[in-house]
Order: structure tokens, then C-alpha cells, then sequence
């Protein structure tokens, strides 16, 4: 539990896969999200929980169906989607929350 804080917290994207390992559309998603991360590379993470091994964070994000997938970033949600996604849909998501060298500029005035 806190390894998944800690990993969410981080300025990078981190894009939470929900699944079950009884979940048909889940076992599609998978390869599909190997292709996402080829394509994010070490721009943004992808962590998947087992909702039937982690009930407590399956709770706490109110995850009712799977594969439900979570984006985070600075340990806050920043989009939600449930059912199979498109590797397209999940990388352009994932990048518009890549920070650019114009945001780090930002956030070190003052």
C-alpha cells in the first residue's frame, strides 16, 4: 500500500490498470498496455492492481468494474476510464501530462 502511494505521488504519469485475473476484457488489455509503455518509455509508469488482492485500494478508488484504468499525477486522479482502451487513447492521455521543460521553468519561479 504505501509502495503504490509513493509510486502515484511521483510528477510522472502513472497510469493504474484495475484488473482481475478472472476478467476476459482485463487479459485483452494487457498487451496493450506493453505497447503503451514502449511508447511512454520512461516518460510516464504503468502499475496494474489485482482488485481481488488489493481490496483496500480497489475501495478506496471505487473501482466497480475492470478493467477500469486511473491516471495519476502528483498523487492526485487526473482521468478515468473503464473497459478496454485503444493503445492510441492511453498514450495520448499519458503525454498530455508529461511534463514539459517549460512547466519545470514554472514551477521553480518564486
Amino acid at each position: 500500500m504505501n509502495d503504490f502511494n509513493e509510486i502515484i505521488k511521483s510528477n510522472k504519469p502513472t497510469l493504474v490498470d484495475f484488473y482481475a485475473t478472472w476478467c476476459g476484457p482485463c487479459k485483452m488489455q494487457a498487451p496493450i498496455l506493453e505497447q503503451v509503455k514502449e511508447k511512454i518509455g520512461d516518460e510516464g509508469t504503468i502499475l496494474k492492481i489485482d482488485i481481488d488482492r488489493n481490496r483496500e485500494i480497489a475501495e478506496r478508488y471505487r473501482i466497480m468494474s475492470v478493467p477500469t484504468m486511473i491516471l495519476f499525477k502528483n498523487g492526485e486522479p487526473v482521468w478515468r476510464v473503464s473497459g478496454v482502451q485503444q493503445e492510441s487513447v492511453l498514450v495520448d492521455k499519458v503525454r498530455e501530462h508529461i511534463e514539459t521543460k517549460s512547466d519545470e521553468r514554472f514551477q521553480n519561479v518564486g
